[in-house]
């Protein structure tokens, strides 16, 4: 049975590395190559191996195992520069699965790694917008918290209120006061030292000399708050 011929040489592996290098795109390989290169790569071996039936010189030895030892590390870095093309390759395919270009320059097992690349980076990107909505849904929902505002602190609350109106539009007297609110508008007047009051609107809250009050409350332009309803 005849030998194989051996399509590839260190030299042609040497090129391919350089033009793997030097172009952006993917170079298309022969769908042999994997086979080519162990072809090669074991002929080496049997000139080494057979060293001991036949006489092979010192020099010729460590030139083939040096060769053997170089063509490895070229064939790693050939696959490490095609796998990073591949894999922006597939980030472009990913977003758009029309864009196969470089796609007929693949090994079938180069194939089968673009194709679990792609994979991964779509379940990655779906997995980071779902993180993404349901962080937006959460905060759009979130519940605005209120703070219960019991009777009795209510109650207290609305006194303190209407005690601080009264003092606002209560002058400096030494005079028993009364507390009352307003029915109606009413203008500014004068008590009986001459002390101005008002103006007042409806619903104001004010402290006034009783006297004063007493003829307001008579005359239905205001009514008296007793301390019960504060």
């Amino acid at each position: 049975m005849p030998e194989k011929e051996i399509n590839i040489t260190y030299e042609t592996i040497f090129d391919l590395l350089r033009r793997e290098r030097n172009r952006a795109d993917l170079q298309k390989l022969n769908d042999t190559f994997f086979e080519d290169v162990r072809s090669y790569l074991n002929e080496k071996s049997r000139i080494i191996d057979s060293a001991v039936e036949k006489p092979v010189s010192d020099a010729e030895k460590e030139r083939t195992l040096k060769q053997i030892e170089n063509t490895r590390q070229m064939l790693r870095s050939l696959f490490e520069r095609r796998q990073q093309k591949i894999i922006q390759m597939a980030v472009m395919s990913s977003r758009n699965p029309a864009d196969t270009g470089g796609h007929a320059s693949l090994l079938d097992s180069e194939k089968e790694m673009i194709e679990g690349v792609i994979l991964i980076i779509k379940k990655f990107r779906q997995q980071i917008l779902s993180q993404i909505s349901i962080s937006s849904t959460q905060k759009q929902q979130k519940p605005e918290i209120k703070q219960e505002i019991k009777p009795a602190e209510a109650e207290k609350e609305h006194k303190t209120q209407l005690e601080s109106e009264a003092k606002k539009n209560e002058p400096f007297s030494a005079e028993k006061t009364k507390v009352v609110r307003f029915l109606s508008s009413m203008p500014q007047f004068l008590g009986k030292g001459l002390e101005i009051y008002g103006p007042f609107e409806e619903d104001d809250v004010a402290s006034l000399p009783e006297e004063i009050a007493a003829i307001l409350i008579k005359k239905a332009r205001a009514e008296e708050i007793k301390h019960k309803n504060f």
